[in-house]
């Protein structure tokens, strides 16, 4: 009697197939559990699996560019449940897919970092620090009094404007409490987020060289990321003691 032999795994490629796209389309149309339960499988099998090849494939190109953010790709993977405990939308269901690389040692507090999702609509390829927490925020903003001719300079390289958005900053509108007004810094020391986005037609997720591109964008942004962690890596590191004053 022959044995019965499972077959083998299906081994996801670094890009999304067209079912992926119809899959987001028809969530955002049928956003609830009953619809998404049955077909649980199919967004494993075209999203979840495919998202993590495509973020291991970027990570190995990382790792001559952003070494201090390669981490275990499960780790970098948004889930596709949405947070609906303070919020009135209670959606159960994030209608893209996304991930996120942190800074090795601020996973916790975020930093600047890496980040792609892809939805139905669009690709959104971005790079920075967009939800600093208050100490971070400050210790950007203090780092830019010093150094904004810098990284003005990373915002407005040729490569950086061909290749991403516009920057905008989602800026207060007067300086924050403790700063000079009249710095010549002051437009970049108002804003609340620093960083970089691009958007890609949706279809750029079916290309066969989608990791190639998110790579591409990322290595461009890498200098604009490593500025934006320096203060915040500076403040990591703990402070020598000072004993009956000797160091």
């Amino acid at each position: 009697m022959a044995r019965s032999t499972k077959p083998a795994p299906v081994v996801a490629l670094p890009y999304l197939r067209p079912e992926a796209l119809t899959f987001l389309r028809n969530l955002k149309r049928h956003n609830d559990r009953a619809w998404f339960q049955p077909r649980k499988a199919v967004f494993e099998a075209e999203l979840k699996e495919p998202m993590l090849a495509i973020i291991r494939k970027v990570m190995d190109a990382m790792m001559d560019f952003a070494p201090q953010f390669v981490r275990p790709a499960e780790k970098c993977l948004f889930r596709i449940y949405r947070d609906t405990r303070f919020s009135s939308d209670k959606r159960p269901y994030k209608t893209h897919v996304a991930a996120w690389w942190s800074h090795s040692g601020l996973e916790k507090t975020s930093g600047a970092g890496y980040y792609f999702h892809v939805s139905a609509q669009d690709v959104t390829i971005a790079a920075g620090s967009y939800m600093p927490e208050k100490e971070q925020l400050a210790q950007i903003r203090h780092w830019l009094l010093k150094h904004h001719e810098e990284f003005r300079k990373l915002l407005k390289k040729p490569l950086v404007k061909r290749t991403f958005e516009e920057f905008e900053g989602n800026a207060l509108t007067r300086p924050p409490k403790g700063f000079p007004c009249e710095h010549p810094g002051m437009d970049l020391i108002r804003c609340r987020q620093w960083g970089l986005a691009a958007t890609l037609p949706a279809t750029a997720a079916l290309k066969k060289d989608f990791a190639a591109t998110i790579i591409r964008h990322f290595r461009i942004a890498a200098p604009v990321v490593d500025a934006l962690n320096t203060p915040i890596a500076a403040a990591q590191v703990p402070k020598k003691r000072v004993l009956f004053g000797l160091h």
